[in-house]
This record gives C-alpha cells, sequence and structure tokens, in this order.
C-alpha cells in the first residue's frame, strides 16, 4: 500500500470525508466519515454478488458510491492479504482476486487517493486504544484477524488458515460460518473459547477484540480483558488507516 502523504491526508480547515468501504463474504457496506472518523451517512449495504469476481464486486462498490456524498479519500476493508494495494488472498470470494490490483483501479475509476487493507484490521483501528498487545478476531463468513502492537498495525498475519486442533483444518475451519454451521451453536461457542486461551499463549495478547456478524452469537461470559465490537467498527476505522504510514 502507498504511503505518500497527499493533500487529502493532511489536516486542512475543511472537513476531509473518507468514503469507507467493507467487503465482506456476504455482504459489500459503505458509508461516509468525517475527519474524526464519525459517521455523515447511514451504512448502506448490498448482498455480496455470486460469483465475488472483481467485475461484480467494483460494479456493485460504484452502484453504493453513488448514494454517498463527495468525498476527498477512499479507504477500503478487504477480506485477504493485502500488499501494495494488491489483493493477494481472497478465501471467501473469486479466485480473480489473487494479485489484483485494487487500489490502483479504484483511483483510476474514482480519481481520488485510495487505501486498502485487511478488513479485520480496518476493524481494529476502530477498536483498538493504542496500548500494549492487541489482537481483534472477526467471526463472520471466514475468519478475520489483525494483531496491533502501542496501536501499530503488524501486517501481513491471517490467522484463518494457520492450522489449529487437528493436521487437516484451521482456525477458519471451526470458527467462520462453515464450523458454525456444521457444528452448532453450543459446540461452535465452546471452540470459542478454546480460540480465546490458545491466542493468548500465541501472542500474549493484553486486550481481545471479537467482531463480525457472529460474534453476537457468544453465548458464555467473556473474560475482563476481552471484548465485543460493532460490525460497523469494520467501515469507522477507516479514517484511522490514514493515520498509520507503517501499514502496506
Amino acid at each position: 500500500m502507498a504511503t505518500k502523504t497527499t493533500d487529502a491526508t493532511k489536516a486542512t480547515d475543511k472537513e476531509v470525508v473518507t468514503l469507507a468501504i467493507d467487503t465482506g463474504g456476504t455482504g459489500l457496506k459503505m458509508m461516509a466519515l468525517d475527519s474524526n472518523g464519525k459517521s455523515l451517512t447511514e451504512r448502506v449495504r448490498v448482498p455480496t454478488p455470486s460469483p465475488a469476481t472483481t467485475t461484480a464486486v467494483i460494479a456493485e462498490f460504484d452502484k453504493l458510491r453513488a448514494q454517498m456524498p463527495p468525498f476527498d479519500r477512499v479507504s477500503v476493508g478487504f477480506p485477504g492479504v493485502i500488499k501494495h494495494g494488491k489483493t493477494f488472498t481472497a478465501a471467501n470470494l473469486d479466485p480473480s482476486w489473487l494479485g489484483f490490483p485494487l487500489q490502483e483501479t479504484l483511483e483510476k475509476m474514482w480519481k481520488k487517493p485510495v487505501r486498502v487493507c485487511n478488513d479485520a484490521a480496518v476493524q481494529g483501528y476502530a477498536a483498538v486504544k493504542g496500548k500494549d498487545v492487541e489482537l481483534i478476531l472477526t467471526l463472520g463468513t471466514g475468519l478475520g484477524s489483525a494483531l496491533f502492537t502501542s496501536g501499530h498495525l503488524c501486517p501481513g498475519l491471517e490467522l484463518a488458515h494457520h492450522i489449529w486442533r487437528k493436521k487437516d483444518r484451521t482456525y477458519e475451519d471451526y470458527l467462520g460460518k462453515r464450523g458454525y454451521e456444521k457444528y452448532g451453536v453450543e459446540k461452535w461457542n465452546t471452540l470459542v473459547k478454546e480460540a480465546i486461551e490458545s491466542t493468548s499463549k500465541l501472542f500474549n495478547w493484553d486486550t481481545l477484540y471479537l467482531g463480525g456478524g457472529n460474534a453476537k452469537k457468544i453465548n458464555f461470559q467473556l473474560p475482563e480483558n476481552v471484548k465485543t465490537v460493532s460490525n460497523e467498527d469494520g467501515l469507522l476505522g477507516g479514517v484511522a488507516l490514514w493515520r498509520d504510514e507503517g501499514i502496506l
């Protein structure tokens, strides 16, 4: 991801409007944010097209954009590994995303500066307090993950596809939508408990945030240093994304 400072990233006497996009396996969301990360519009949402090809998803982005006010820059959360504005993985979308220059494509379309980042990381930017080690896991169609130290993102973490519990299973197999549907609510909650314990030992996090659409299905008392966060944070972190110059 480009880290060049542009006029859209500098404080000015005019309100800088960020168009925030959250790309999900089941839904595409968009909202306009002010300079402080507060919503200027209602969140608009459409189902993710099937198949979720680059062409189909970007066409939906453009339809949502037409419902938004004028904007100065764009932040995109995407469910996969992002490097220099390209989408290197997209397990719950379509193979056409592998190596796709999403940032460059949107900049050419909309003539505005764009930043693209892992969707869990964008949600994390809205949730983290900027102190010590903070981990976010998003429980949705798949499993998103992002690690922050002192408020700065450690890019590249993709816990979803790491082997867990059995040699032919991953965290996402158990905790994503497929796992929820396969094991049912009670077993899935037991697996979430196990994941809290295992990631604590792995990352020694001080605070864990649980987001995504299925976080609301957690039915047990969370430890004091584990918090659930709003699914809307996947959009509200869009402004903070522009403040961290160290991300890819």
